[in-house]
């Protein structure tokens, strides 16, 4: 466990509990311990890291509103989020998992990956108690944190799209899925939008939902209905 423990910078006293938040309950399964798995302490480690974001960010925006403050707070501790502070610790590679669980990728899986996570920061606040986890939350999540301190605002790049657009005509922008690639559980996603005949641009993603906002994000940043010649020919 000691390469995990140098990756957080956190050193366990009761190493039980690191091996208990490391504990998928398809290994619990297989080996027949139903109650030794990193359930509980998922849920946990989800009230603790609720608990350590929100003191933080009533701290930093004090002028913020509760649903404001709900939301930012929702940025950070989503499923994809979670899973992706749970990847720069490398944490999968760490997880017990059972056989079945193993072969079907489930080490790389997004639920298995922030379920780890929460286990691990809820496993730290047993051993050694809030201040130590405020410590590690703070310092494993210190990029997006600022992240939210540099852009509050939740970006909507697809209403940020129709709005600009509808401005100039009531016609909306339309999305389609143009190509998808990649396995089944790492599945990428290709959209594009278009309007009054025009492809605004493409986008990639994990999600559906995720490749369109790309794709929305692209159209705003090029803007080609702006261009002097597309103007020309819907003159």
């Amino acid at each position: 466990m000691q390469p995990l423990e140098s990756r957080i910078g956190y050193k366990f006293r009761n190493s039980f509990l690191l091996a208990e938040a490391l504990t998928h309950p398809s290994l619990a399964y297989e080996s027949q311990r139903p109650h030794f798995d990193n359930q509980r302490l998922e849920f946990l480690g989800d009230a603790v890291l609720q608990l350590i974001l929100t003191e933080e960010l009533f701290k930093m925006f004090p002028d913020f509103p509760e649903g404001r403050l709900t939301k930012l707070r929702s940025r950070v501790v989503s499923r994809r989020a979670l899973a992706r502070f749970a990847m720069t610790i490398h944490l999968g590679d760490y997880v017990l998992l059972g056989k079945g669980e193993e072969s079907t990728g489930g080490r790389r899986r997004l639920s298995t990956l922030a379920d780890a996570f929460e286990a691990l920061i809820g496993a730290v606040y047993l051993d050694s108690g809030v201040a130590a986890s405020r410590e590690l939350v703070l310092r494993l999540l210190q990029s997006e944190i600022g992240g939210l301190a540099a852009s509050p605002e939740e970006r909507n790049p697809k209403g940020e799209l129709q709005e600009c657009l509808q401005s100039l005509c009531p016609q909306a922008p339309t999305y389609r899925i143009i190509g998808e690639s990649g396995p089944d559980h790492r599945r990428v996603f290709q959209a594009e939008v278009a309007w009054q005949g025009l492809i605004l641009a493409t986008g990639k993603g994990k999600s559906k939902k995720e490749a369109e906002a790309r794709a929305a994000s692209e159209a705003l940043r090029s803007r080609v209905w702006e261009r002097e010649e597309w103007k020309k020919g819907q003159a």
